[in-house]
C-alpha cells in the first residue's frame, strides 16, 4: 500500500509535541493543508494511551504507531520485526483459543485485540509492509528477512481467522493475492503463505484465474514434492465448479439457464487447461500420488516443518493429533522392525514414527488424488487419461493399495455425505478420494482395463471364447505395458476389501460407485462374469436384503451396481434366483426397491430391459429356463407390474423438480414405453395412464405432466453439447428410436392413438403449460 501525502507529513512537521498533544490542532492543521488524518494511530498518543487504559486496547494502537515509524523506506528492518513479533504475541493466543474452539463465528468481543489491531490498521499497514519491495525502485531499501515475512503472515492469518471481514477484505485485493504467490518461491515462507493463500482463495467472490499468476511454471517447477502437495490444496480451490459438491441440488431447468448465458468456458475449466500446460506437472502428480512412504520426506526435514506447524495456528489440532499418535508408537517400540528400532532409540523429540509418517504422506495424497480426480471429470479428460496411463498411475496406486490406501479396516465412523469436502480424518477423506478417482477414471472410458493385471485381461479374453462372443475392442487395444502388476489388479483388490466392509461403513457408497463405473458403458458379459465369478452378486444382495442397511445413499449405489452387473445376463438373472430363494427374501427385496423408487429405478429399467431381450431369444435353452424359474422376471412379465412402476415414475418428478439425480426416473419411463411401442401395445399404456387419472380424480394431471416432462426431454437432450450415447449404451436401443418415439408422443394429432394428447379431454389440455417456460 503506497504511503499517503498525509501520513508522511505525520512523520514531519505533525511530529511536533505541540501538535501531537492536541487532537484539535491535528485536524485544524488537515483542513488547511488537505492533508488530514489517514490512519487512527496518527491521533495523539497521549490520546491513546489514555483511551487505552479504558477500552482495553493492550497497548496495541501505540504498537502500530511504533510499526509505522520503523517501518518507512531505508529503516532498520530489525526494529520493525521486533515490534511485529510484539505484536504476534498479543494475537496468537486469540488465534489459539479460535482454532480450539472448532472455528465459532468470529466475534469482535471475542476478540478483541485482533479486531482492535485491525480497527487501527494494522493489517492494512502489514499489506505495505510485505509488498514494499514491489513498490519501491530504490537500490538500497532494507531487504526484508524470512523470519519478518513468516511473522507479518503469521499476525495476518491470525486476523482473518479471529476478526470477520479481514479475509474477505484481503481477497478484495487482487495485486496483493498475486503478490503472495511470488512469496512461494522461498521454502521458509512457504507453509505460512500457502495457508494465507488458501484461506483468503476461500471467500474471493470472483475465482483467480492461474495464467495471471507471475511465472507460474517456474513456481511450480520451483516446488518440491511436499511443496507441490501443499499447492494442491489451493489448486482444488480454482479448478472445482463453485456448486461441485452439491450438483444434485440444483435443478435441469436452472442448469440449463446457466449455460445459455454463459456459453464460454468458466474460469474453473480455464484454469485446468493453465495446469495441463505446465511442462512435467501431471507427472510430478503422478509420481507423488504413488510415493511409498519410504520414500517420503526425512525424518529431520518433517521435524522443521512440524515446529512450523506449531506456531502456524491452523494446524495445531493435525499436529496434536500426529504427537499423540508418536507417543503412542514410542509405548509400542518394542514390537517395531530393525529400522524403526533403530529410529526409536532417539527421544521423542528428535524422532519421526512410522505412523506420523503416514498420515503426513496420507494427507498430501489426499489434495494430489483430489486434483486429478477433477481434472478427469472435466473437458480435457481424454488428455489427463491419456498422461494418467502413460505415467502409470494406476498400477502405482495399485502396488500402494495393501500397505497404505486400505492398509487396515478403519473404525466404525457415521455416515459422510457425498461431498468431498466433509470433515472426516486424514485416512478416511484419502480412502474416498482414492475411490472417488477410481471411478472417474473407469467411467465410460477404455482405460479402465488398466486395473486389471495381464493375467486378469486373460481371463476376461477366456470368458468371451467361451461364450463365443467377440473380446469388446477397448479390452484388445489396451497397452499391457501400462496394466497393474503383482498377483492381483486394483478392481480384484478393491472387491476383497468391499466384501468385508462392516454394515455401517461408509466406505460402502463409494466403493459401490467405483466398481458400477467399471460396468458403465456398452454392457460387456466377460466384464459381468468376471465380477460374477467373484461373488459381487451375492455380496450386493446380502447388503440390500439382509445386512440390516438403512442408508439410502448406500443402497442407491447398490441397486445401481445390481443393475449394471445383472443386465441382459441370464447367468445372473440364475444367480439372483438362488439367493432370493424364498418369497420372504423376495418380499423384503421388492420392499427395498419400492421404499425409493428414485433410487432403484435404474435397477427397474435393466429388468425390464432385459425381460424383453430374453422374451426375444427363445431359441436358447438357457434362457428360457430362467424366464420360466426366476421370480424377478416374472413379477415383471406382469403388465399391472409395469404399468405400476410407470405410473409411479411418472408421478415422482416434474418439470420443476428434474434433477441430475432424478432425471433417471423420465428416461426409465421412457424405456418401458418404448419396449411398448416395439410390440404395438404403446395406445394400451397410454389408456391406462388416462383411467389411472381418472381413478384418483385429477384428470389430466398425470398425461399433462408427463407431457412437459418429455417437452423439456427434447431441449434437454437434444442440445447439440449434449452427450446422449450413454443413453444408447445403457439400454441397447439407438438414440434415433428415443428421438422418434418422444416426437410420437408429443405429436399435436389428437387423432393419433400414440399421441398423449389424445388422451388429455380438451378442458385439461395444458394444464402447468408455463412450466417449461421458465
Amino acid at each position: 500500500m503506497a504511503t499517503s501525502v498525509g501520513a508522511e507529513s505525520s512523520r514531519t512537521g505533525l511530529s511536533r509535541k505541540s501538535r501531537s498533544r492536541n487532537i484539535l490542532s491535528r485536524i485544524r492543521h488537515g483542513q488547511i493543508t488537505g492533508c488530514g488524518l489517514s490512519r487512527g494511530t496518527q491521533l495523539p498518543e497521549a490520546l491513546l494511551q489514555e483511551r487505552d487504559k479504558r477500552a482495553r486496547w493492550h497497548g496495541i494502537p501505540i504498537l502500530l504507531q511504533r510499526l509505522y515509524e520503523s517501518s518507512h523506506p531505508n529503516s532498520d528492518l530489525s526494529q520493525t520485526h521486533g515490534v511485529v513479533k510484539e505484536m504476534s504475541s498479543l494475537l496468537s493466543m486469540e488465534a489459539m483459543s479460535f482454532v480450539t474452539e472448532d472455528r465459532k463465528t468470529a466475534q469482535e468481543s471475542t476478540f478483541p485485540n485482533t479486531y482492535t489491531f485491525d480497527l487501527f490498521g494494522g493489517v492494512d499497514l502489514l499489506v505495505e509492509i510485505l509488498m514494499r519491495p514491489t513498490l519501491t525502485t530504490q537500490k538500497n531499501s532494507s531487504k526484508m528477512s524470512d523470519d519478518l515475512v513468516k511473522d507479518c503472515l503469521s499476525v495476518l492469518y491470525n486476523c482473518c481467522i479471529c476478526t470477520e471481514g479481514v479475509t474477505k477484505s484481503l481477497a478484495s485485493r487482487n495485486d496483493f493475492v498475486l503478490f503472495l504467490f511470488t512469496l512461494m518461491t522461498n521454502k521458509k515462507t512457504f507453509l505460512q503463505t500457502a495457508t494465507l493463500i488458501e484461506d483468503i482463495l476461500g471467500v474471493k467472490k470472483e475465482m483467480i484465474q492461474l495464467e495471471d499468476i507471475p511465472n507460474l511454471p517456474t513456481l511450480v517447477q520451483s516446488f518440491d514434492q511436499q511443496q507441490l502437495a501443499n499447492f494442491c490444496r489451493i489448486l482444488s480451490v480454482t479448478i472445482s465448479e463453485p456448486d461441485v459438491g452439491n450438483d444434485d441440488k440444483h435443478t435441469l431447468l436452472a442448469k440449463n439457464a446457466q449455460q445459455k448465458k454463459n456459453a464460454s468456458p468458466s474460469r474453473a475449466e480455464v484454469n485446468q487447461v493453465t495446469l495441463l500446460n505446465i511442462p512435467g506437472f501431471i507427472e510430478r502428480l503422478c509420481k507423488l500420488a504413488t510415493r511409498k512412504v519410504s520414500e517420503a520426506t526425512g525424518t529431520s526435514n518433517f521435524l522443521q516443518e512440524l515446529e512450523d506447524w506449531y506456531t502456524w495456528l491452523d494446524n495445531a489440532l493435525v499436529l496434536d493429533a500426529l504427537m499423540q499418535m508418536a507417543t503412542e508408537e514410542a509405548e509400542h517400540s518394542s514390537t517395531e522392525s530393525s529400522d524403526e528400532s533403530s529410529l526409536a532409540t532417539s527421544p521423542l523429540r528428535h524422532r519421526l514414527p512410522q505412523s506420523m509418517k503416514i498420515v503426513h504422506e496420507i494427507m498430501y495424497k489426499v489434495e494430489v488424488l483430489y486434483v486429478l480426480c477433477v481434472l478427469l471429470m472435466g473437458r480435457q479428460r481424454n488428455q489427463v487419461h491419456k498422461m494418467l496411463a502413460e505415467f502409470r498411475l494406476i498400477p502405482g496406486l495399485n502396488n500402494l493399495f495393501d500397505k497404505l490406501i486400505w492398509r487396515k479396516q478403519t473404525s466404525n465412523h457415521v455416515l459422510h455425505g457425498q461431498n468431498q469436502n466433509c470433515d472426516c480424518s486424514p485416512e478416511i477423506s484419502f480412502k474416498i478420494q482414492f475411490l472417488r478417482l477410481l471411478q472417474s477414471f473407469s467411467d465410460h472410458h477404455e482405460n479402465k482395463y488398466l486395473l486389471l493385471n495381464s493375467q486378469e485381461l486373460n481371463e476376461l479374453s477366456c470368458i468371451s471364447l467361451k461364450a463365443n462372443i467377440p473380446e469388446v475392442e477397448a479390452l484388445v487395444n489396451t497397452d499391457r505395458s501400462l496394466v497393474c502388476d503383482g498377483k492381483k489388479g486394483l478392481l480384484t483388490r478393491l472387491l476383497a476389501v468391499m466384501k468385508r466392509e462392516p454394515a455401517d461403513s461408509s466406505f460402502r457408497f463409494w466403493q459401490a460407485r467405483a466398481v458400477e463405473s467399471f460396468l458403465r458403458g456398452a454392457t460387456s458379459y466377460a466384464d459381468q462374469m468376471f465380477l460374477l465369478k467373484r461373488g459381487l452378486l451375492e455380496h450386493i444382495l446380502f447388503c440390500i436384503i439382509d445386512s440390516g442397511c438403512k442408508s439410502r445413499d448406500v443402497l442407491q449405489s447398490y441397486f445401481d451396481l445390481l443393475g449394471e452387473l445383472m443386465k441382459f445376463n441370464s447367468d445372473a438373472f440364475r444367480r439372483f434366483n438362488k439367493y432370493v430363494n424364498t418369497d420372504e427374501k423376495f418380499q423384503i427385496f421388492l420392499n427395498q426397491i419400492n421404499s425409493s423408487l428414485v433410487d432403484s429405478n435404474m435397477l427397474v429399467r435393466c429388468i425390464v430391459l432385459s425381460l424383453d431381450r430374453f422374451e426375444n431369444q427363445t431359441e436358447d435353452v438357457k434362457v428360457v429356463e430362467v424366464l420360466s424359474e426366476c421370480c424377478l422376471l416374472s413379477y415383471m412379465s406382469r403388465v399391472e407390474n409395469r404399468l405400476s412402476f410407470l405410473f409411479r415414475l411418472v408421478n415422482i418428478i416434474n418439470v420443476q423438480t428434474l434433477t441430475q439425480e432424478n432425471v433417471s426416473c423420465l428416461n426409465t419411463s421412457l424405456v418401458v414405453l418404448m419396449l411398448a411401442r416395439r410390440k404395438d401395445k404403446l395406445p394400451f399404456y397410454l389408456k391406462a395412464l388416462r383411467e389411472k387419472e381418472y381413478s384418483e380424480k385429477y384428470p389430466g394431471c398425470l398425461l399433462n405432466n408427463f407431457h412437459n416432462l418429455l417437452r423439456f426431454w427434447q431441449r434437454h437432450y437434444l442440445n447439440k453439447d449434449k452427450d446422449s450415447t450413454c443413453l444408447e449404451n445403457s439400454s441397447c436401443i439407438p438414440f434415433s428410436y428415443w428421438k422418434e418415439t418422444v416426437s410420437v408422443l408429443l405429436s399435436p394429432d389428437r387423432t393419433s392413438l400414440c399421441a398423449i394428447a389424445s388422451y388429455i379431454d380438451e378442458a385439461y389440455m395444458d394444464l402447468d403449460r408455463d412450466a417449461l417456460e421458465v
